[in-house]
């Protein structure tokens, strides 16, 4: 049965390229944020540029959470099949939940692929928005300072 929080399915394809593309941001210098806590943190504070979630966490209610938060923010993001996949990906050797990429390094084609296999939309335009808005709020506090 698919889990309450998967919005989409993705193809094997797209998952074997998202932990490619994971284990090169990891292995270039590129920052990545493991747990839903972290993750949940680096999407608030608009550092995410792509998130990656398993799609086997149990209970449901640890993730549910990250993709309205993603889509609300404008944060690309994918599922992985399991969390042992995706600890895998980024190296370590225990099952992550999530994980969310602050600093993509050598990876940013490979997301970039990624994010257009998955949404349709290019990086560019996913991160777009969140600036403009940040912009329009440092205004506000600007003008009401």
């Amino acid at each position: 049965m698919a889990k309450s929080y998967v919005d989409f399915e993705v193809s094997s394809e797209v998952m074997a390229k998202t932990a490619e593309a994971l284990q090169i941001a990891k292995q270039s210098g590129g920052v990545i944020r493991k747990g839903a806590n972290e993750v949940t943190k680096s999407i608030e504070r608009n550092l995410a540029t792509f998130v990656v979630i398993a799609m086997d966490v149990e209970p449901e209610e640890v993730v549910v959470h990250i993709p309205k938060l993603c889509a609300q923010k404008k944060i690309a993001y994918t599922y992985l099949a399991t969390k042992a996949d995706l600890g895998k990906a980024i190296g370590i050797n225990v099952p992550c939940a999530a994980v969310a990429v602050e600093s993509q390094g050598n990876a940013s084609a490979a997301i970039k692929e990624v994010i257009a296999k998955t949404t349709g939309t290019t990086a560019k335009e996913t991160k777009e928005a969140p600036k403009q808005e940040e912009k329009k709020e440092e205004k506000q506090h600007a003008k009401k300072a």
